[in-house]
């Protein structure tokens, strides 16, 4: 698009005479309704203030391009106007704005607006142009300055496409390009700021690279064959299990995805300099991991359960949230009888029933491939209850000499019996004739993994879960008040040490086994208390002390408060990237004060997820609401004091 289609030469402002940001947006806008471009002055400025309120348009060097999009205009355009003493417009850089261009587009323009700041973008790079312009004084100079800087860009282009034939017919581009994947349990943040960051890094080192998200919302930008073969290297930052067999015969790095964000240059020297392991995937199966590109044995038990509780946790939340409902509707409103209470408990209890299961099972997937998820299943469900009829019809009794289920402890264990189990088999099934190769996943390791299962849940596992979980029942049941405390500001401090990472999983996953062996909610109370505290106290930092965070941390802040509101901890893991120290900290601080108060104050909350929304249902809800607020509060008055300005944070 050519801007200069857009900039109405009566519609420029060549010395503005606002000195506020508020009054730039109220000079520009009536000059727009001067010059009959919009025909509602309120409905224009009224959107021009909605999108500000989002992220500031003063993309910083002195420009600012404030937009909308509504009915109130006529006809697209692009305003230029121009204020010599400059203006604070909350730029990025937190400099004085001297160039706006306000760009006005109809309801149905087909996002001209869009395409009129792509256009805008690509110009103002040059500052030659912007210099050029802050000097202009009439219209046509700045429509001349554009015409050239428009037929510059042109000749560039040109001249570019002609040298990316030439070299394709010569030779292939000499920069080296490698593929990436990143993926986290929960796929929130992990995933999408390791992408940025290996993109960023990759930019910077002169290497060409794409990255393939395993996000919350399923594959982005998946990697094709022929991407994969071209690439020298192959990165993947991640969590959880992922499509590993399409990287058979290439050089792999295999790393947490924390890695992927604090240390991609590292991973993008690894992989384009040849240094990673060769992967080569086992034969016959979909997915596979190989524990060489790891780098240790940790790393591979920390990914196996990562991919459990991943996919358990839609059952937790789920489950939790509406067994927590009917709760509120039993004390409230219903009692016990009412058929609201009776479906949505039963709902919750269904997906609660599936909990352990699928953790076990796809532990189990990780580690042995599909032929062990059955098995896994299966052990899982054996690790839930000790005697039990299902439909009236089958009966089970699925431990010897115990009084009680094995529970979520027994449930991780038939995961990982059930994997290495099916491991074993493979290697064993291996030296069969390849007539035989179709019976194995069909027919050999669902029976023989089910049965060695089976056998070592009932006569070993669940007999010994059984007396550990009623130990631990115990143990919790008669533990004094300062026992608790102490064991609430352990886990509450964990819940912020890495934000989501294996401290932050081990406290949670350790809160959710008590809960299920006990139905007590105490240690959920300060897990959960814990886990608020870093987005509220980001949120508290960034509203007091402004001056010392960018604008984008500053918006992040403002959708911290719902997040922490909702127990999501990783609303605060772009303030801990961006600077360690002082977030990281600093929430510790305030969540193990968080997590201990809860126990001082006897809070108990019977949901296993849910944050502050499922407050009607804990034992003393005032002290649950107030030990999460005084925790927010010290760990970001002390983030607020202790953060260095803006302009010092590294």
């Amino acid at each position: 698009m050519d801007i200069r289609e857009l900039l109405l030469k009566d519609a420029m402002i060549m010395d503005m005479k606002a000195s506020t940001k508020k009054e730039a947006i109220d000079e520009m806008v009536h000059q727009y309704h001067q010059a009959g471009v919009i025909d509602d002055e309120e409905l224009y400025k009224k959107d021009i203030i909605a999108r500000e309120a989002q992220s500031t348009t003063g993309i910083g060097d002195g420009i600012a391009m404030p937009h909308a999009k509504d009915k109130a205009v006529k006809r697209a355009t692009v305003m230029f106007a121009k204020s010599a003493k400059g203006i604070d417009y909350d730029a990025l850089d937190g400099n004085p704005v001297h160039l706006f261009f306000m760009i006005a587009a109809p309801e149905g323009a087909n996002n001209t607006h869009l395409q009129a700041l792509a256009a805008l973008s690509s110009l103002l790079i040059d500052p030659k142009l912007v210099a050029a312009l802050k000097k202009a004084q009439t219209p046509d100079e700045v429509h001349q300055l554009f015409a050239d800087a428009q037929a510059q860009k042109e000749a560039k282009e040109k001249a570019d496409a002609a040298k990316k034939a030439e070299q394709t017919t010569v030779k292939v581009d000499n920069k080296p390009y490698v593929v990436a994947v990143t993926a986290c349990p929960t796929g929130i943040a992990h995933t999408y700021m390791a992408e940025e960051s290996l993109k960023k890094t990759a930019e910077a080192m002169g290497v060409d690279i794409k990255v393939e998200t395993n996000g919350s919302e399923g594959v982005k930008h998946q990697l094709t064959a022929d991407e994969i073969k071209r690439a020298v290297g192959v990165i993947v930052a991640a969590d959880k299990k992922v499509e590993m067999t399409r990287f058979d015969g290439k050089p792999l790095v295999n790393r947490p995805v924390v890695d992927g964000i604090k240390k991609a240059e590292q991973l993008i020297n690894e992989a384009v300099k040849g240094n990673a392991p060769v992967y080569h995937a086992a034969a016959g199966e979909s997915t596979t991991e190989d524990t060489s590109a790891n780098g240790s044995a940790w790393g591979e038990i920390y990914k196996d359960l990562m991919n459990g509780i991943s996919h358990m946790l839609p059952f937790v939340v789920g489950g939790g949230i509406l067994m927590a409902l009917s709760f509120v509707i039993e004390q409230y409103f219903g009692g016990a009888k009412s058929l609201p209470f009776i479906f949505l408990n039963n709902a919750g209890n269904l997906a609660f029933a599936f909990m352990i299961p699928v953790l076990a099972g796809y532990i189990a997937e990780s580690i042995g491939d599909r032929p062990a998820l059955m098995p896994g299943f299966v052990g899982g469900f054996m690790a839930t209850v000790y005697s039990g009829s299902f439909g009236g019809v089958y009966v089970a009794n699925v431990m010897t000499g115990a009084k009680s289920s094995a529970g979520f402890l027994g449930g991780i264990a038939a995961g990982f019996i059930a994997g290495y189990l099916t491991i074993f088999l493979k290697k064993i099934f291996a030296k069969l004739p390849k007539s035989l190769e179709g019976m194995k996943p069909m027919l050999l390791y669902p029976i023989f993994g089910l049965l060695l299962v089976a056998l070592i849940m009932f006569f070993i596992v669940n007999p010994i879960f059984s007396v550990i979980n009623t130990w631990v029942t115990i143990f919790l049941n008669h533990m004094g008040t300062g026992n608790a405390v102490l064991l609430g500001v352990i886990l509450g401090g964990m819940m912020s040490i890495d934000m989501g990472g294996p401290f932050n999983k081990a406290a949670y996953v350790f809160a959710v086994a008590a809960f299920t062996s006990t139905k007590n909610g105490d240690l959920m109370a300060a897990v959960m208390a814990g886990g608020m505290v870093p987005p509220f106290a980001t949120a508290i930092a960034t509203a007091f002390w402004p001056k010392k965070f960018t604008d984008d941390e500053r918006k992040a802040g403002i959708t911290n408060w719902v997040l922490g509101f909702s127990f999501i901890t990783e609303g605060a893991i772009p303030f801990a990237t961006a600077d360690p120290l002082h977030v990281i900290v600093s929430c510790i601080l305030g969540s193990a004060v968080a997590g201990g108060l809860t126990q001082w104050w006897h809070v108990s909350v019977p949901a296993p997820h849910g944050g502050l929304w499922v407050t009607p249902l804990a034992t003393n809800p005032f002290g649950y609401i107030i030990a999460v607020v005084i925790g927010a509060i010290i760990a970001g008055v002390i983030l607020g004091f202790w953060r260095p300005e803006k302009s010092r944070v590294k």
